[in-house]
């Protein structure tokens, strides 16, 4: 596991409680205090990128590949 750092902006919401975004991801979510809206982010950023993560792995393919290059014939000798 790798340790990333991502902006979240937490915002007063009008009908009480607050909102938090993601400032890198498409991911927001809210709470009923700032504490628990802080949490909730942290588990939907944690939750987006797991799916994120699965995702991907399917289509990640290694590829071997021949390049041909020119050498010096002396080291051919």
């Amino acid at each position: 596991m790798v340790t990333r750092r991502f902006t979240v902006v937490l915002q007063s919401a009008e009908e009480g409680g607050f909102v938090v975004k993601c400032l890198e991801l498409p991911v927001a979510t809210q709470g009923e205090t700032r504490t628990e809206a802080l949490k909730n982010i942290k588990e939907a950023i944690e939750g987006y990128l797991e799916v994120k993560a699965k995702l991907l792995h399917g289509r990640i393919r290694r590829e071997k590949v021949e390049v041909d290059v020119e050498a010096p014939s002396t080291l051919l000798a």
